[in-house]
């Protein structure tokens, strides 16, 4: 076990070296910064170098690069371009927002599609089967901003029962939960059914039950632990990717997350903080990655440590 930690731990630190290499020196090919921060005036080229020189533009790239790299190890990705704040600060005052929009939208896809996955596959071919393979195409057919304006539209502007935008409390994670967590749900819900219908035709499920096994012991503990890994593989990508992919729902909801952040950073053309969100959210994802690894030989103890994630 820690051999195979070591060893992912290693390949953690060369991708996220090289998406560091990738996005620091793309956005460098957007333009020059210090043109953009004067807005729609027409600065001089004196003023223009004098900017650059006092935020460290005018040093060779590979400089810079290993300015950043440096920084980076020390989780110092230098300060803001507009505001002269810390990254790394203002990151981490996001970062709680958007661990619980993520957390959040996760926990209500799994409240909604682990029924409904277990049901459609132990009752296959008989309503609650339909009704299920109609609410996961429904959940993966819906626009997440359109789900999320109708909410607002529903709960908030008609029945005044939860707040619109913003993040102030519990009331107001609840509307963007439920947003991200309808859409992932017919996802995961279509998942676990295929995964449910593959393990009940196993030798081994009709063996349980030739004993005399009750038949929900059957289904929860012998049938759903094992169709459990693609559920996890898939949970654990989806953590990491709506750790960074929930922009849009950040913008419907007004919710101050990091996806928010980098976009705003880039649309100044803000470097340090476009490169400190990025990387702290490719290192978040790296790290999920490795957890699931890990977890499938706790799930089943049949895999071993050192196979998992090939």
């Amino acid at each position: 076990m820690f051999a195979y930690i070591l060893r992912r731990l290693l390949h953690m630190i060369f991708v996220i070296f090289f998406i560091s290499l990738l996005v620091f020196f793309s956005i460098r090919l957007t333009g020059d910064p210090a043109a953009v921060m004067f807005g729609a005036g027409e600065p001089t080229a004196e003023a223009i170098e004098a900017l650059n020189e006092r935020l460290g533009l005018n040093e060779p790239l590979y400089v810079q690069y290993g300015l950043f790299l440096k920084g980076m190890l020390m989780f110092d990705f230098g300060e803001s371009f507009r505001s002269g704040a810390s990254v790394a600060t203002m990151i981490f005052e996001r970062a709680g927002a958007t661990l619980a929009l993520a957390l959040g939208g996760l926990v209500v896809a799994m409240l909604i599609a682990f029924p409904v996955g277990i049901l459609s596959a132990v009752y296959r071919g008989k309503f609650i089967d339909f009704f299920g393979r109609i609410f996961s195409l429904i959940g993966i057919s819906f626009p997440n901003f359109w789900l999320g304006i109708m909410l607002i539209l529903i709960f908030s502007v008609t029945l005044g029962w939860l707040p619109a935008s913003g993040y102030d409390g519990f009331s107001s994670l609840i509307l963007p939960s439920v947003t991200l967590g309808l859409i992932l749900s017919g996802i995961l819900a279509r998942l676990i059914r295929s995964s449910m219908l593959e393990v009940l035709n196993q030798q081994y499920i009709s063996t349980a039950r030739s004993k005399g096994i009750k038949e929900w012991k059957v289904v929860i503990k012998h049938a759903f632990r094992n169709a459990l890994l693609p559920t996890v593989t898939f949970l654990g990508l989806q953590l990491g990717a709506l750790l960074g992919g929930t922009v849009i729902i950040e913008q419907v909801f007004a919710w101050p997350g990091i996806g928010r952040l980098i976009v705003d950073a880039i649309n100044q053309r803000d470097y340090p903080v476009i490169q400190g969100g990025v990387i702290f959210l490719a290192m978040i994802m790296v790290l999920v990655n490795l957890l699931v690894d890990i977890s499938y030989s706790f799930i089943d103890p049949r895999i071993k440590a050192g196979k998992a994630g090939g």
